[in-house]
């Protein structure tokens, strides 16, 4: 682990995660970057297990919510993420090296992280509202409809039987209580 770096992974909490791009490079700007981000980042969902709340694509960064993988530390889900990425797109190198992760452990820092993270294109002057950038969850927890990422939240997996009926069992997505 890199020297002052400290992640608080295994608590079962859930993570506000931002990565960026190198040098802050506008990498993602166009729309087949933003669709190679979004059809890894179901890959990795699937492969690790963990859940996605929300996450919007920027042009030179990315902004995730997520729980933590079952079986592995999500530092190894987020390299493999970054790895699969960087391996589609030709930029090299593609990523800065490390990540930041802040746990969220109340419904308050939960549904604040959720509202940034949909509005970072509208603060950004991307969009006028947060459902018209289409490389976000902000267009699913609105219509419910399932879109190349599957989304978990409380709200969508009440209402949505495409995820609601599909959730494992034993599984909470949602507000951490």
């Amino acid at each position: 682990m890199t020297a002052g770096l400290y992640r608080f992974q295994s608590q079962g909490h859930h993570h506000f995660l931002t990565f960026s791009c190198d040098q802050r490079a506008k990498y993602f700007a166009s729309d087949r970057a933003k669709d190679v981000f979004e059809a890894a980042l179901e890959r990795t969902r699937q492969k690790y297990g963990f859940y996605i709340m929300a996450y919007v694509v920027m042009p030179e960064h990315i902004h995730m919510l997520v729980t933590e993988p079952p079986t592995v530390k999500l530092s190894v889900a987020m390299k493999s993420l970054k790895l699969s990425v960087s391996k589609l797109l030709p930029e090299k190198p593609f990523w800065l090296p490390r990540y930041f992760d802040v746990n969220i452990y109340s419904e308050k820092y939960w549904l604040n992280a959720i509202h940034y993270i949909h509005r970072n294109p509208v603060k950004r002057g991307l969009v006028a509202k947060p459902e018209d950038w289409r490389w976000s969850s902000a267009q699913t927890f609105l219509t419910f409809e399932c879109g190349v990422v599957r989304l978990e939240s409380f709200y969508a997996a009440s209402q949505n039987p495409h995820i609601r009926d599909k959730k494992p069992k034993n599984d909470k997505p949602g507000p951490p209580t």
